[in-house]
């Protein structure tokens, strides 16, 4: 078996690890990349030269929100002594999972049949792009001692509205409490990126739904205007019963990026924290191999490792070298599976397109094993 070269960075955090090359006159380049593009263009298919990547995948950032935490969430929504307290649980897990981006860099657009596997302790993440064109990645991760699954499968739109870059994010997310028997369904909000003043945010409506306790919450992101700041990485919310849907048990409030806290409604407005981002996000550290001759050649940090070095060395020839070399390859593929009639089929999901325009996705196995990337504890 041949060994894979790998090429793993640190996570993107609120402590400044990125590892990511900052150009000068950044702005000024990024403006020049859009001077073609009208306002409202779907940016699903926009190529950038790799100085304005980061050195890892999509795939790879939407796993690092999953096992990149130095606070275990979801055992302490496995934890709660009752529903209401496993929901509440669930609300901070949900707000945990949007994470920082980097102005002017975007992570790799991972080519079809791209995987990304990690394990964090018992828990192992397994993700997959199911399709290219329109681009959808699927999401299975499972904990065999505390009885957790997670399945999700979403598509990001991004459009160009002239000063900003607004990425829709489709899709459906499903955190399973075998345990309990409870599912948790929700939604992704939607990454705004500003060029001017430069900066992004997380913003939309989150809902997230318990149908086994009859609970739901409705989370709010907000940003800061053109002029303000006061509302940027907000969140305001409330939690309550479907079935006294204006009976608020618990509001919420915060900042995606600090302190969310509840306040309880139904007694004397007591207020305690439920999402803390510096417990959760500090310290984080980048995954390691554990077992180099288990690496996929279909694995991120292997496909993507030539164009990575190129960046961390701001050898851009190379970067743009080997970028080119991953086009070409998948190009050609596409054109063989045309000439011979045969259609592709992710390896690990099936994939459902929804009546409202989003995905579904399944996956084949019922447990994802042990992985030969580690995240360490």
């Amino acid at each position: 078996m041949v060994t894979q070269k790998v090429v793993l960075t640190n996570p993107l955090s609120f402590d400044g690890d990125s590892d990511v090359y900052q150009a000068p006159n950044l702005v000024r380049r990024i403006l020049s990349l859009f001077s073609n593009v009208r306002p409202g263009s779907d940016l699903t298919s926009f190529q950038i030269p790799p100085v304005f990547n980061i050195p890892k995948s999509h795939l790879q950032c939407y796993g690092e929100s999953v096992y990149c935490v130095s606070k275990d969430l979801l055992k302490k929504c496995n934890n709660g002594e009752n529903s209401l307290e496993r929901f509440i649980g669930v609300v901070g897990w949900c707000i945990s999972i949007p994470r920082p981006a980097i102005f002017g860099a975007a992570p790799y657009n991972p080519i079809l049949g791209e995987t990304h596997h990690v394990s964090k302790g018992s828990l192992n993440v397994l993700l997959e792009q199911v399709s290219h064109h329109p681009p959808v990645s699927a999401l299975h991760a499972t904990d065999e001692n505390e009885n957790i699954e997670i399945i999700w499968c979403q598509q990001a739109i991004p459009k160009f509205y002239g000063t900003k870059v607004e990425a829709e994010i489709r899709g459906k997310r499903e955190l399973k409490l075998h345990k309990h028997g409870e599912k948790y369904v929700m939604n992704s909000p939607n990454l705004r990126i500003k060029l001017l003043p430069p900066g992004h945010d997380w913003v939309g409506n989150v809902k997230i739904k318990c149908e086994e306790s009859g609970l739901e919450a409705e989370l709010c992101f907000l940003t800061s205007s053109l002029f303000g700041r006061k509302a940027s990485h907000s969140i305001n919310g409330r939690i309550y019963r479907s079935s006294s849907f204006n009976t608020t048990l618990y509001e919420i409030h915060g900042h995606w990026n600090s302190i969310v806290t509840v306040k309880d409604m139904m007694n004397n407005g007591k207020e305690r924290i439920i999402y803390d981002a510096k417990e959760v996000m500090s310290g984080l550290k980048s995954p390691l191999v554990k077992d180099p001759k288990g690496i996929l050649a279909s694995e991120s940090a292997a496909v993507w490792s030539e164009v990575s070095e190129g960046i961390l060395t701001s050898n851009w020839e190379k970067a743009k070298e080997a970028k080119k070399n991953i086009e070409a390859t998948q190009r050609e593929a596409l054109k063989e599976r045309n000439s011979t009639g045969k259609n592709w089929l992710p390896k690990y999901f099936n994939l459902l397109y929804t009546k409202d325009g989003g995905w579904d996705c399944s996956p084949i196995h019922k447990l994802v094993p042990p992985a030969p990337i580690i995240y360490p504890q």
